[in-house]
């Protein structure tokens, strides 16, 4: 392990790493992702991700030693650098930059969910944990989707990230290599989630929040469902709708 100290602001890794977390998607241009806290940084740990790169304050780096002790080169930082990296009203004062594979691509078979235009980065992070904890183990994000490995994502899925298979930046097209059939959700099915005959395994489909699904997208799918609502409201948040269609799925594996 190398340790180092860095105590410029003007420090040329710090300037890069400050241009890439002004953007949500800068990880995009680097391939790699900054996780920000301990307990995102075991929950990579935990799955097999390596920690190349850990920044720490000189407190935090005592506090969590055995996490520290983990990563290949540390930079230890005063507390108001690292404030500065920071995105949160209460920065952590530990964070790690990891790697992303190269060249993700869409398993035919897997078990997945498929992003389309949703714009929340809550809802989607909530999407990932659901997805995680429920046995959905792909998530394909067409473009428009937010940013799967945003800040704002990552701390929405608390750690599920590490657990799934993300693929993202496809088009409509992508999914054609797909071996399994599209289902989707809309308050205008007449046949309802309780008696459908879901296919196992699926990808369910989630569209905008405000637009739904589009409509090409739509016309691929082999099902589309309805959610029964029997408390009279229009429509589900898309998180609270995707955790319920995962769970039926897991459910009829039961």
């Amino acid at each position: 392990m190398n340790t180092r100290w860095i105590t410029s602001r003007d420090n040329p890794h710090l300037v890069r790493l400050r241009k890439q977390l002004r953007s949500p998607g800068g990880y995009r241009s680097t391939g790699q992702v900054w996780l920000e806290g301990d307990h995102l940084c075991r929950a990579a740990v935990q799955r097999g991700w390596a920690l190349p790169q850990l920044f720490a304050t000189e407190a935090m780096a005592h506090t969590h030693a055995d996490l520290v002790s983990l990563a290949a080169d540390v930079v230890l930082l005063p507390p108001a650098l690292f404030d500065g990296l920071s995105a949160l009203e209460s920065p952590a004062g530990l964070a790690a930059l990891i790697d992303l594979p190269a060249g993700a691509a869409p398993e035919p078979a897997t078990p997945s969910v498929v992003l389309d235009g949703l714009q929340d980065a809550g809802n989607v992070g909530s999407i990932l944990r659901s997805a995680a904890a429920l046995g959905v183990r792909q998530v394909l994000a067409l473009k428009g989707t937010a940013a799967l490995w945003s800040p704002k994502v990552l701390r929405a899925g608390m750690g599920a990230h590490f657990g799934l298979r993300l693929v993202e930046g496809l088009t409509v097209d992508d999914l054609d290599g797909l071996a399994l059939p599209l289902v989707a959700t809309s308050s205008h099915a007449s046949g309802t989630l309780p008696a459908a005959d879901l296919p196992s395994p699926c990808a369910w489909v989630l569209g905008h929040e405000g637009q739904g699904v589009s409509a090409d997208l739509m016309a691929r799918c082999s099902l589309t469902v309805r959610i029964p609502q029997p408390g009279g409201e229009e429509s589900l948040n898309v998180a609270a709708a995707a955790a319920i269609c995962f769970y039926e799925s897991l459910r009829r594996l039961q």
